[in-house]
């Protein structure tokens, strides 16, 4: 009998920094470089000769954490059926699915819940191996994810001041929800996420920026427009617009209402902060938003007022994963962010638009 075999060429990791990478695989007598299949359950045909490689561990992480076929090939820059092919060579490679099809999104079986544990592991290992051999404070590629509420507002002030500071760092910018950042900042696709804080999350450390102020947001032609400040009994009986549960500002408002013992009537559950805008311009009901939306926000129909002596507020801060390597460039511009909030420039931007 014929024993499979499988050669793991990589762009350049031996069998031995991947380990077992699920129950039935395990390395045979000749040491690295080969794998024999075997145990009980359902099986692909292995197919001699295949060779693993780094794209295709990276297509698998993606669509393990999106769980949909478009969306990963979307966010791994590449065709959906180049992306299927690649999966499938993987899985014709290991001798077993790692996925199960369900009409358009896919599950991990458990083999492949036990393959993405080494997946991720593999990618950090080399990710951060060339981070080290290349590192350098001045030039390089550093990726910053921001959550949805921040990143249209703040963060492109944020990319002009770093170009000025630091010419030679190539900053990638990532917009996703917190659940969605937190992941890439686990599995090591974003190198530093810059959102609202603290959160709690396992190996992840975050440290605040600046405070900003929620405030709230009316038709311009809404009966309480003439007060320059609003009290909490004004809006209480106010219709209200908020962003659906995904988006950790909502939560902010709802921690704020439950202090003070009100919770507020909620009419719609929006996905976008400009939706919210456009339906409180409308009139369909009234919202908090945080200052450095408002603070863009010319449009005639909507103003904006402070609600209270102790206005709601949210924590902008930003984290990072404790196990990656910390590369120079990365150091650098953390160091550069702590001195700029230092100096009360990063709060600067909340309140005058033409700062950046």
């Amino acid at each position: 009998m014929v024993t499979p075999r499988i050669d793991l060429v990589e762009d350049v990791l031996p069998l031995a920094a991947i380990g077992s990478a699920y129950d039935g695989m395990a390395a045979g007598p000749a040491g690295m470089g080969r794998l024999w299949v075997t145990g009980a359950g359902r099986r692909i045909p292995n197919e001699p000769g295949l060779v693993m490689e780094i794209h295709q561990l990276r297509y698998f992480v993606r669509l393990a954490e999106l769980g949909n076929f478009t969306r990963a090939a979307e966010m791994c820059h590449v065709a959906q059926p180049s992306l299927s092919q690649q999966i499938a060579k993987l899985e014709r490679e290991l001798g077993q699915p790692l996925f199960e099809r369900l009409g358009r999104s896919v599950q991990l079986t458990e083999a492949g819940r036990q393959f993405q544990t080494r997946a991720v592991q593999i990618l950090r290992l080399l990710d951060d191996t060339k981070a080290q051999l290349v590192d350098s404070p001045d030039q390089g590629k550093i990726v910053v994810g921001a959550i949805p509420t921040i990143a249209p507002y703040w963060l492109p002030r944020l990319l002009v001041r770093v170009a000025q500071a630091m010419p030679g760092l190539q900053i990638e910018v990532v917009e996703e929800t917190t659940a969605n950042l937190l992941k890439r900042i686990a599995d090591g696709s974003v190198d530093l996420a810059i959102l609202a804080v603290p959160v709690q999350a396992e190996q992840f450390f975050c440290e605040s920026l600046f405070d900003e102020e929620l405030q709230v947001v009316l038709p311009a032609t809404h009966r309480l427009a003439v007060h320059s400040r609003l009290r909490l009994e004004m809006i209480q009986n106010e219709p209200f617009i908020l962003l659906n549960e995904t988006h950790c500002l909502t939560d902010n408002a709802l921690t704020f209402c439950a202090r003070h013992q009100w919770m507020p009537l909620v009419t719609a559950e929006i996905h976008q902060l400009l939706t919210v805008q456009e339906l409180v311009r409308l009139g369909v009901g009234i919202s908090l938003i945080p200052q450095m939306a408002a603070t863009l926000d010319s449009h005639p129909g909507r103003i904006y007022r402070t609600l209270g002596d102790e206005p709601p507020k949210r924590s902008v801060g930003m984290g990072w994963n404790t196990m990656r390597f910390q590369t120079k460039r990365f150091q650098r511009l953390v160091n550069w962010l702590r001195q700029e909030r230092e100096r009360g420039e990063l709060a600067n931007w909340l309140t005058d638009p033409r700062e950046g």
